[in-house]
């Protein structure tokens, strides 16, 4: 706690409070060796609130990330700090912490979110995320075909109603967005009923589909 616990994400800090965090921490083995200026903990919540200001700077994500702790000596750090915590922390403790969080958020009476007895969910993917045009990330997605840099491949499967992200894959555009939602498969049962709106079939994907028992509902 105190000056080594910064941290406020507004409504989204009681859905992921330090209890959890530690947890995800100390699974993942990313809790630090000493004690620091920038513990582990800090580090997760300053790439959460990374991911709200996408179009902010390090600096200013901090200042943001710390505005709600007055009265605290709060350290100030510099941004190869806070590049060097993110490179600490790594992907593991991001991933653990998606898995845990990841769900449905519908309650019986929310709107919007059944079809008579079934609970929707929906196939949303995007092909148009760059990332960094470094050599490790050129070697994992190759340039984009177009020019500029990588992109990669994001497919979710999504609650319909609350948007509530069920399930999530990415990787190089090149594998193409049937093959990364029949990696979500395994999220899908008899209850579920899947709103379809994207054209692609290929492999058989609607079949697969089925083969879990959901149900599907396809726009002609």
């Amino acid at each position: 706690m105190g000056r080594f616990a910064p941290g406020h994400l507004g409504e989204l800090t009681p859905v992921m409070p330090f209890e959890l965090v530690d947890a995800v921490l100390s699974e993942t083995r990313t809790v630090q060796r000493r004690l620091r200026d920038l513990p582990s903990r800090g580090g997760v919540y300053f790439l959460l609130a990374i991911c709200l200001f996408p179009k902010v700077g390090y600096l200013l994500v901090w200042d943001k990330l710390t505005a709600a702790l007055p009265g605290m000596v709060i350290v100030c750090p510099s941004t190869k700090a806070l590049r060097d915590l993110r490179r600490r922390l790594g992907s593991a403790p991001m991933r653990a912490l998606f898995e845990v969080l990841a769900g449905p958020l519908a309650r019986p009476t929310t709107p919007g979110v059944r079809f008579g007895p079934y609970r929707t969910v929906s196939f949303d993917g995007c092909s148009s995320i760059k990332v960094p045009d470094s050599e490790r990330d050129r070697d994992w997605l190759r340039r984009c075909p177009h020019g500029g840099c990588p992109q990669v491949e994001l497919m979710t499967l999504v609650e319909t109603g609350t948007r509530a992200v069920i399930g999530a894959v990415f990787g190089p555009a090149r594998e193409g967005e049937t093959s990364y939602a029949t990696r979500l498969l395994h999220h899908l049962g008899l209850e579920v009923l899947v709103l379809w709106d994207r054209g692609f079939d290929a492999n058989g994907f609607l079949a697969a589909v089925h083969a879990t028992g959901a149900r599907i509902l396809g726009r002609i």
